[in-house]
């Protein structure tokens, strides 16, 4: 049976920030920005904006009402979550009008959620012939004003249906991972901003990637010159180079000029969006399969939440893919953004609802957003 990503949904906030303004508003050079840390632009959510918010919104995009009777399994991958015990799976039963024969949760392992829940619906499939299973990643990557981490912000969410005969990706099912207890980042209950050992986490980072490609070959006799492509996790853009870099020098220069050529198609989003955590990885699969994507590729995706746990496994980009996913959509979504001014970002980034504040709905330029915190409850509407 071949099982997969029969469908692929993006979405992002429509407000963001230059970060060349970023950078010469904290007397940076805007070089170590743009290149030295490999970004332009930073999605920034409206305070009635949250990890629920935005998965609604980004499933919205793919799900048809045909998928939502068929749907067995709903999984959420994130590190934003709003509640410590309700899962953001279970708000969006009502927000997308999904029948209540799912079985839904939330995965929490840094930026390795989503990965998770993918492979737990590669299972669930596998059971279950015929249904389809929908996973999700929503975050909101925050460090605070004026930190070393400020830099690698962002938001949003993408949406992955899962189903039998994929129509965009199929899985092989060959995959290897590791988890070693790390203390590179972390984001205690108390605290809304995340801590981070920058570069202790990237070479963390490089180091799982170089051992599990280590492990793939030997595991499944393979070389480099089986993938044409591969992709990394992209908190920032220059983290996966410095993970790729790693095989300069083992491969052809033809093969490494290959794979270095498709990274960059796969980094253009996330450099106008910024860090997704759980979403970065699958944001550059849907950079990849709009900007240089070929049917039948084979690839290789590196997956990795601080912490630390790293998999990497394999796919077959399917014919036709071209057709299930709506570039024009995707493209007009990121042009049709809306540029902060810092001290403008600077000021929502302070706002925080408290309870039994109602947000204004004239005021919401979201199809779904937090209405309402009432006696610490979290409601939420969708727009008419």
């Amino acid at each position: 049976m071949k099982i997969g990503i029969d469908k692929i949904g993006f979405y992002v906030p429509k407000d963001y920030i230059d970060i060349v303004e970023l950078a010469k508003a904290r007397n940076v050079d805007p070089d170590k920005f743009t290149i030295g840390i490999g970004q332009d632009k930073q999605a920034v959510p409206q305070p009635y904006q949250d990890a629920v918010t935005m998965a609604a919104s980004s499933a919205d995009t793919i799900l048809t009402a045909a998928d939502k009777k068929d749907l067995g399994l709903l999984i959420v991958g994130t590190e934003s979550s709003v509640d410590e015990s309700k899962s953001t799976a279970a708000f969006l039963m009502d927000l997308l009008d999904l029948p209540e024969d799912i079985r839904a949760f939330e995965i929490k392992q840094a930026c390795f959620g989503a990965t998770a829940g993918l492979q737990t619906a590669y299972d669930f499939i596998s059971n279950n012939p015929g249904k389809k299973a929908l996973v999700i990643a929503s975050d909101i990557a925050r460090y605070g004003i004026k930190t070393p981490g400020e830099v690698t912000q962002g938001a949003g969410s993408v949406a992955m249906l899962i189903s039998q005969d994929p129509r965009v990706l199929k899985l092989d099912h060959k995959s290897v991972y590791k988890t070693r207890n790390v203390g590179d980042f972390w984001r205690p209950t108390f605290s809304k901003t995340a801590f981070a050992r920058g570069k202790f986490s990237n070479e963390i980072y490089v180091d799982f990637f170089k051992t599990l490609w280590e492990k793939y070959q030997t595991k499944y006799d393979v070389t480099a010159n089986d993938f044409s492509t591969m992709l990394f996790h992209i908190p920032y853009t220059k983290m996966g180079t410095k993970a790729l870099r790693t095989l300069e020098g083992t491969v052809s220069d033809e093969k490494y000029a290959e794979l270095t050529d498709h990274y960059q198609e796969s980094i253009k989003f996330s450099r106008a969006v910024g860090n997704l955590y759980t979403g970065s990885l699958y944001l550059g699969l849907l950079s990849y399969l709009v900007n240089g994507a070929q049917a039948g590729e084979k690839m290789l995706l590196f997956s990795y939440g601080s912490g630390a746990v790293g998999e990497l496994y394999s796919g077959e980009i399917q014919p036709g893919f071209e057709d299930v996913i709506d570039k024009a959509s995707l493209l007009k979504m990121l042009d049709d953004r809306q540029k902060l001014s810092i001290s403008e970002y600077e000021k929502l980034y302070q706002i925080e609802y408290q309870d039994g504040t109602i947000v204004d709905s004239a005021k919401v330029d979201a199809k779904f957003y937090l209405s309402e915190i009432k006696e610490n409850e979290r409601l939420y509407k969708k727009s008419k």
